[in-house]
C-alpha cells in the first residue's frame, strides 16, 4: 500500500492507493500493428491455399462428377466473337448446332449424330518444318517491308 498526499484549498488528505502486483500488469499492445495485419495475411493465403489445394485434389483423384451418364453432351465448341459461340450439342443421338450469346440460344441446325474423326496430326518433324517455313516467310516479308520504307 502507497501513501498518498492530495492538498485542497486549506484541507491536507491522506488517502491509502492500493497498487496492483507487478503481474496483473500488463503492458499494452496495438490491437492492429504490422505484426497483427502481418499474422492476419498470412493466416487467411494458408487458408486460401488450402482450399486450392483440395480443389487440386478433388481434381487429381475424381472425385468430381464426370459428362458420362447425361442426357445433354457437348461435341465441340467454336467462338465466333467475345461473347458469341457455335455449339454443337449431342441429345439422344441427334446433334444440334446451337447459336449462343449473352441475350438467346438459337438452334441453327440439326443433324444424326456420328462418329468423330480423329483430327489429322503431323508428326512432330513436319510440323517443325511448317513453322520454321512459315517463320522464314515472315521474316521475307518483313525485310522487303523495311525495304520499302
Amino acid at each position: 500500500m502507497k501513501a498518498a498526499f492530495t492538498l485542497r484549498p486549506g484541507l491536507l488528505l491522506l488517502a491509502t492507493v492500493a497498487t496492483p502486483p507487478a503481474a496483473a500488469a500488463a503492458p499494452i499492445v496495438a490491437a492492429w500493428g504490422a505484426t497483427g495485419l502481418l499474422q492476419t495475411a498470412s493466416g487467411l493465403a494458408v487458408v486460401i491455399a488450402l482450399i486450392f489445394l483440395c480443389a487440386w485434389a478433388a481434381r487429381r483423384l475424381g472425385l468430381q462428377k464426370h459428362n458420362s451418364g447425361r442426357l445433354v453432351k457437348i461435341v465441340a465448341s467454336t467462338a465466333l466473337g467475345q461473347r458469341e459461340r457455335i455449339v454443337v450439342v449431342e441429345i439422344g443421338g441427334t446433334w444440334l448446332a446451337l447459336g449462343v450469346t449473352p441475350g438467346q440460344i438459337q438452334s441453327l441446325h440439326s443433324m444424326p449424330a456420328q462418329e468423330l474423326a480423329e483430327e489429322p496430326r503431323l508428326p512432330v518433324r513436319q510440323g517443325a518444318l511448317a513453322a520454321g517455313a512459315a517463320a522464314s516467310l515472315f521474316a521475307q516479308k518483313l525485310r522487303e517491308s523495311l525495304a520499302k520504307k
